[in-house]
């Protein structure tokens, strides 16, 4: 709106109920009365002192969720209509670093130069305008391309407890993405700063900083900067797939953004449902995660949502939702972390629904065979691991062996990533002594 239309407005009356007075203040949320002519998402000036955005519209007043604030708030502020949506700010000098939803780079607390502003949710892509996800994203983990494969445009969970090694198969994903024309966004939320800086420096060191962006939600920032930022992401990932890039999008973890939407809602008082949860929960996650696709320009939007449980338990309220959300989940066991299986993948829970779909032949020939012999071990295992071999039969002795030889073979190290041809080779021993070359 330009100073000619304000000043008509202001002349006209028309702008008597542009701002409001500050009524109430929980937290992070406060309720404003005369203000009427507002909109979801609008932004709202706090007095001078932050702003934030519109998130309930009632008969008398509205609530917006305060996202930055330089000053304490007090009752009897003036708030303000800005009448323009919030929206986030990105500059595509961030690639290599980091950069908030504000268009701050947190490493150093500066603004970046060229910035532009970014909706925080873009229009999805429509089904019309999507191709088949038919193309693998190589994680370098053989326990996962092999048998749980990934494909670009995939939603793929990893899911489990506590340092279990979740946040680091994500890692290994980004860093096998190295020469291969993939822009990898990683947004942590609700993470500690030291905790985001020693992953920046873990990409640094294996060159992996280059072609990707970290969008972070720190765990001091105020909850609807936690809930907002992984769409402010994803609209930066769809922009870069129009141009053409294969992005992989890793969001560390959808629980914490959870939580902090949960905080919002009672505090609005809205009716909590399960856990406390609103139950708009699930949509919180679907609009998010629906935008991973494979686009009709053949670029693609890979996302590798992290989601933290306790005591394994992935029936929980968040863990239902966005499995059945997602296409496929990547389990981790503290059980197996504690043995030393790394990476610590549940081989039992664990699936991809597009499979060998998105595999090559070789791939998907030796993936069947190791999948099937590991997880005919693991039954074994469970019955035979204590008895004397003595007394098994030579068959059962023999696919023992070399389930145990499986096993040891998918053991893999951080940052150590495999081709390929190197996977093949590795296990091609299986797949001879099945009989099927």
């Amino acid at each position: 709106m330009d100073v000619d239309n304000i000043l008509k407005n202001i002349n006209s009356g028309n702008n008597s109920f542009d701002s409001g007075t500050i009524i109430n203040i929980k937290d992070f949320v406060v309720e404003i009365v005369g203000i009427e002519n507002c909109y979801f998402y609008e932004k709202i000036n706090l007095s001078n002192k932050g702003f934030g955005y519109v998130t309930m519209i009632g008969t008398d007043s509205i609530s917006v969720a305060v996202l930055y604030l330089k000053e304490t708030l007090s009752l009897g502020d003036e708030a303000v209509r800005t009448n323009e949506l919030f929206r986030g700010i990105f500059s595509e000098d961030s690639l290599g670093g980091m950069i908030n939803i504000f268009g701050e780079n947190p490493l150093n607390d500066k603004k970046y130069e060229k910035t532009k502003f970014i909706d925080i949710e873009s229009d999805n892509i429509p089904i019309m305008d999507r191709i088949d996800v038919c193309q693998p994203l190589q994680t370098g983990i053989s326990a996962i391309d092999l048998m749980y494969p990934i494909g670009k445009g995939q939603r793929q969970l990893i899911i489990g407890d506590k340092k279990t090694g979740k946040t680091q198969i994500a890692l290994d994903a980004i860093v096998n993405q190295k020469g291969k024309d993939t822009i990898c966004i990683y947004c942590p939320i609700g993470k500690k700063m030291k905790e985001v800086k020693n992953i920046y420096y873990d990409l640094i060191k294996k060159d992996a900083m280059k072609y990707t962006i970290i969008i972070p939600a720190f765990n001091d920032y105020l909850a609807p900067c936690l809930v907002l930022t992984p769409y402010f992401a994803i609209s930066i990932a769809q922009i870069y797939m129009k141009s053409g890039y294969n992005v992989l999008v890793v969001y560390d973890d959808l629980k914490r953004q959870a939580d902090a939407y949960r905080e919002i809602s009672l505090i609005e008082g809205k009716n909590p449902g399960r856990d406390s949860y609103p139950s708009d929960v699930f949509f919180l996650h679907s609009r998010l995660l629906e935008k991973g696709c494979r686009y009709k320009n053949g670029a693609s939007i890979t996302i590798l949502p992290i989601i933290e449980t306790k005591g394994g338990d992935i029936t929980d309220y968040i863990s239902t939702n966005v499995i059945s959300i997602t296409d496929g989940q990547i389990v981790l066991s503290a059980n197996n972390f504690q043995k030393g299986i790394k990476p610590a993948i549940d081989f039992g829970l664990s699936v991809s629904r597009l499979g060998g779909s998105v595999q090559t032949k070789e791939m998907k020939k030796v993936g069947i065979v190791v999948r099937r012999k590991l997880l005919s071990y693991l039954e074994m295992a469970s019955i035979f691991e204590l008895s004397n071999p003595d007394d098994l039969s030579e068959s059962i002795r023999n696919s023992m062996e070399e389930g145990k030889k499986i096993l040891e073979n998918l053991k893999q190290n951080k940052f150590s990533p495999l081709s390929d041809n190197e996977m093949i080779e590795k296990f091609g021993f299986v797949v001879s002594e099945d009989g099927q070359h």
